[in-house]
């Protein structure tokens, strides 16, 4: 190898050094534009038992969610410390997204925190209590019909607001 060769490759590690998991927006996420498999198809971060959410939406598979699935479900296992124990991912259906909220598990010493999302790539955070944990729903933009949405024994009231920005408020 040249001379050359060898400083292109040590300016390539270098540069490479330089990003770490600070320097990568997971809320600027767009896929690429490309056809869509059938009207209203959407995509979520996907990841079975990842260590934590970063590698879980590093790593996650890009591909489109199937026809019967609207959610985007997480699920989030942690210790009574608060240290992930794993991160999964998947697109789901409505009848598994009835689960969300908070468990904890008596036998492993786990809680469990599931929440579900409507939207293209809409779970990019992991719920990590009662409030973050919840079924969120949306209506079609510009509509201001409150929507109800099921979560951790609350009762939690969605609005819709113009250009299809939510608002989320505890009762």
């Amino acid at each position: 190898m040249s001379f050359t060769n060898v400083v292109h490759v040590l300016v390539l590690l270098a540069v490479c050094d330089q990003v770490t998991a600070d320097s990568i927006n997971f809320y600027n996420v767009k896929p690429p534009v490309e056809a869509t498999p059938f009207p209203k198809s959407f995509k979520c971060f996907t990841c079975e038992r990842a260590s934590d959410n970063y590698n879980c939406n590093r790593w996650a598979e890009d591909k489109w969610c199937p026809q019967d699935t609207q959610f985007c479900m997480t699920v989030h296992h942690f210790t009574s410390h608060a240290k992930t124990v794993f991160v999964a991912k998947r697109c789901a259906a409505v009848e598994q997204c009835l689960a969300s909220g908070c468990r904890h598990h008596r036998d492993t010493g786990h809680t469990e925190c599931v929440s579900c999302c409507e939207g293209m790539v809409c779970n990019v955070e992991v719920p990590t209590n009662g409030t973050n944990a919840v079924f969120a729903m949306r209506r079609q933009a510009y509509s201001s019909a409150p929507v109800r949405t099921w979560g951790s024994g609350r009762s939690t009231l969605l609005t819709t607001l113009g250009l299809g920005l939510t608002r989320l408020v505890l009762l």
